[in-house]
């Protein structure tokens, strides 16, 4: 996992990386610069020479980074061209010098700056740009965005909104083709911190960011703005970016990798040694549900899968359910000792939640848990803040209770307006008080996503599991990862139950062989979403379908061996 830092932290760690160690910060913003420059020329096929780039700088350090890429890109035969959203003489600093040293600020034609690097255009209102935007934009290759970097806090001015906004809909009007667009560090027009757009924010197809991520990088839907994201390394060591005090952290492919190599099959494996995933899942009209969450389990590497189901259930289940499968029939009244074997439970796949016995069944699970424990879907209606206050029936909710930490890990799984429900919105909060103060926002339903996982996760001492653009992973410490594999195309019904059997498969890997649980989740959650790609790839978001994305799991975990 990488930690992703706040602006703030990131000035800190560049400031320490120059007292501690001695690297000045020029040194540091040339190394960036290099940075994307390799990666530019690994987009256009591996050289630049001959191609047609234009680099939009602002006056800081972020058009200090452009000003150095410019040069170097013009030394290895790219056509530059440079438009500085100002004046040379109003930067100051590492940009300053990079400037200077890019163009004779003494040599001009025609109001251009010119140098061997490159040519460079100084503009400061919406008509300077009008005189050069048509000989600009013809025959582009790629637009570098090193305009404002992480440094945006406000609102942009009326003529550099237009700009970005033409660059987004820039078209074959001007060029031979819609030329390739990348962004230095975080598009323009996003809150490096909070991911939030000011206006506008320009349309990336990759951003190179560098030494961590930032929230504004990471967070949806600001995420989308950025494409591909590319994080490099420019100098600063690893020990300063750990001492930073953030608890947001970005989930890679090594956390997967790593998961699957510590839960490798060895040549005495067998079933009993691979763990028993439990599901108690489906309902007379959501039988789908348990299907799509065993079925998926079964193809997690789980040694045994055992699904119960309601009686009325279970023929409907049976006539869908994969044969390695073991279907037996859930009676919430009986003795529930036979679910100490399992070393992983997932209950609520199209479970009924207005049934009051499997409710009390339910609840006694969590409560009296002895492994760990996925609620998803059906199950989650058991705990929301009103039912558990107010139902008459029903003992206090084991997750208002603080007592029990030492429990098996209880994981939750909601979507946005399951959590909301947990948390309890206007519609569902007891009459007379007030909602929490983490809901509502203009435009969006939860204030601060990151925020609200952190505060439940802590409070109630689960994992929580918030499905959505960006799935959020929270745990009872206060750290908060943030997931980047998948896609819309897994908004439809059933992927939540085969995340939720993915999940179960995992844990009870975990479980059986003493692999922490968080991570655990982490790496299934990552590999879900790997899965939703190439079904993504294979099918298209308007086709694909839960199954299969539970039958991509098959490519995915090939690509981990083959790596």
């Amino acid at each position: 996992m990488q930690k992703v830092l706040t602006a703030a932290e990131m000035r800190e760690v560049d400031r320490l990386t120059t007292e501690r160690y001695g690297i000045p910060s020029i040194i540091l913003m040339e190394n960036a610069a290099h940075a994307v420059a390799r990666v530019i020329t690994e987009k256009l096929g591996g050289s630049v020479r001959g191609k047609s780039i234009l680099i939009l700088c602002g006056k800081g350090n972020n058009g200090g980074d452009g000003a150095a890429l410019a040069r170097q890109l013009g030394l290895h035969g790219a056509f530059v061209n440079v438009v500085l959203l100002g004046r040379i003489k109003e930067t100051k600093g590492d940009a300053r010098t990079n400037l200077g040293v890019l163009v004779n600020e003494d040599f001009t034609y025609d109001d251009v700056y010119m140098s061997e690097f490159c040519h460079l255009w100084e503009v400061t209102s919406k008509d300077d740009w009008n005189s050069i935007q048509i000989e600009l934009f013809s025959g582009l290759d790629m637009i570098v965005d090193a305009v404002l970097g992480t440094g945006l806090t406000r609102p942009l001015d009326i003529w550099t909104y237009n700009i970005i906004h033409e660059i987004n809909f820039l078209t074959d009007d001007y060029s031979r083709d819609t030329p390739i667009r990348v962004a230095v560090d975080i598009p323009s027009g996003l809150n490096a911190d909070s991911g939030e757009q000011l206006d506008i924010a320009l349309q990336s197809d990759f951003t190179v960011t560098f030494t961590a991520p930032k929230p504004g990088n990471v967070l949806p839907s600001a995420a989308s703005f950025n494409g591909e994201l590319i994080i490099k390394q420019i100098g600063s060591p690893q020990e300063l970016i750990d001492e930073q005090p953030s608890q947001l952290y970005l989930a890679e492919k090594e956390d997967a990798a790593q998961w699957l190599r510590s839960s490798k099959f060895s040549s005495d494996s067998y079933k009993n040694k691979r763990g028993h995933a439990l599901l108690i899942a489906g309902s007379e009209n959501y039988s789908g549900a348990a299907v799509l969450a065993a079925n998926a389990a079964v193809r997690s590497g789980v040694g045994l899968v055992t699904l119960a189901c309601p009686a009325e259930a279970k023929s409907e289940i049976a006539s869908r359910l994969l044969p390695e499968v073991i279907l037996q029939t859930l009676d919430p009244t009986a003795d529930d000792s036979e679910l100490k074997n399992a070393d992983a439970i997932a209950v609520g796949c199209g479970l009924d939640a207005e049934n009051r016995v499997i409710e009390g069944f339910v609840r006694r699970l969590v409560e009296e848990r002895t492994t760990p424990v996925i609620v998803d879907a059906g199950a989650l209606w058991f705990f929301n803040a009103e039912i558990a206050e107010n139902h008459p029936d029903a003992k206090a909710s084991p997750l208002l209770r603080k007592e029990g930490s030492d429990l098996p890990p209880l994981i939750l799984t909601p979507h946005e307006g399951e959590f909301l429900r947990l948390l309890g919105d206007e519609q569902n909060h007891p009459v007379g008080e007030t909602p929490p103060p983490l809901l509502r926002k203009e435009g969006s339903p939860i204030k601060d996503r990151v925020a609200a996982v952190r505060e439940f996760s802590q409070k109630h001492n689960v994992i929580l599991v918030l499905k959505g653009e960006r799935v959020l992973i929270g745990e009872p410490g206060g750290k908060v990862v943030v997931n980047p594999t998948g896609n819309s195309g897994l908004g439809k019904a059933g992927n939540g139950d085969t995340l939720a059997g993915i999940l179960a498969g995992f844990i009870a890997q975990a479980a059986k062989m003493n692999i922490d649980i968080f991570e655990t989740v982490v790496a299934a959650v990552y590999i879900a979403g790997m899965a939703g790609d190439v079904a993504e790839k294979k099918f298209g978001k308007r086709v694909m379908t839960a199954s299969d994305v539970r039958e991509c799991l098959t490519d995915v975990f090939a690509e981990f061996e083959k790596g």
